[in-house]
């Protein structure tokens, strides 16, 4: 499948890496000016290198997303260069285990449980609601799309933030559905399984056994593997595109079949 997103503007948030980075590449590939952004310039300047050279259109913007005022900046700064925004990918997110290995109720601190929702719930709902002028502005069918989790709906372990904050950024997606239907502006989410993304490796490696985690959750898929970042990409396009102008307020599993049952098996 193809999109023509020639003339739009994609704010993507998490952008350096993972998921964000493939959607970069992807969306600018359909012809969108992609603005990057991330708190690692070297990682992110790279990807908008990887855009310029396949002859897209990318720029890099650092940002904190639990900084309300390098928010805003980001917003404008997005506009400054090419005029408007016409997507936002929510796509900053953070695992407890990336910051601590003290992970269990007992020992998890209240500033790391605080700091994975200030990045990944608080940070959406700043990036939608300093976006929301400029979407209200696009002429060309503006949307929010968040990304969830299946730690939306089912626990993994060491995850007791980072579920929380996926919970949240599913309601999260629905009410801002329903506030911004009037405007125009769809908001979707989607739950990706486990990916080739460094996020997850960060995750397996602070495992007492990585081995053996890896191989409960890829035997948790249906599809026998992990996630490819730019399969996730291909979804996130498709949501952004005039092919889906009647999705709104969804959250696309993307995860191998892991939501169809509750089980692993090694394979």
């Amino acid at each position: 499948m193809s999109y023509d997103f020639s003339g739009m503007t994609f704010v993507i948030t998490g952008g350096s890496r993972g998921i964000g980075a493939s959607t970069a590449r992807a969306a600018a590939r359909y012809g969108a000016n992609v603005v990057v952004s991330g708190t690692r310039e070297a990682t992110g300047e790279a990807v908008v290198a990887d855009v310029l050279a396949a002859g897209g259109e990318a720029t890099f913007v650092a940002c904190d997303v639990r900084d309300e005022d390098q928010v805003r900046g980001l917003m404008a700064r997005a506009v400054e260069v090419y005029g408007g925004i016409d997507v936002l990918h929510n796509n900053a997110g953070v695992n407890e285990t990336a910051l601590t290995p003290r992970v269990s109720l007992e020992d998890l601190t209240a500033e790391t449980f605080d700091h994975v929702l200030a990045v990944n719930v608080r940070g959406a709902f700043l990036c939608a609601k300093y976006a929301l002028p400029h979407l209200k502005a696009s002429t060309r069918h503006p949307s929010i799309i968040n990304t969830g989790s299946t730690g939306s709906f089912l626990a993994f372990p060491g995850c007791i933030a980072y579920g929380v904050s996926k919970g949240g950024i599913s309601l999260l997606t629905k009410n801002l559905a329903l506030d911004l239907a009037p405007h125009g502006i769809r908001v979707n989410s989607f739950a990706p399984g486990v990916t080739e993304t460094e996020m997850v490796a960060d995750y397996v490696a602070a495992a007492a056994d990585p081995d053996a985690l890896m191989r409960a959750m890829t035997g948790a898929h249906l599809v026998p593997r992990l996630g490819r970042p730019e399969e996730i990409a291909e979804l996130v396009c498709f949501l952004a595109s005039d092919k889906a102008l009647f999705v709104n307020g969804a959250e696309w599993p993307i995860d191998g079949g892991t939501l169809a049952w509750r089980g692993t098996a090694e394979r």
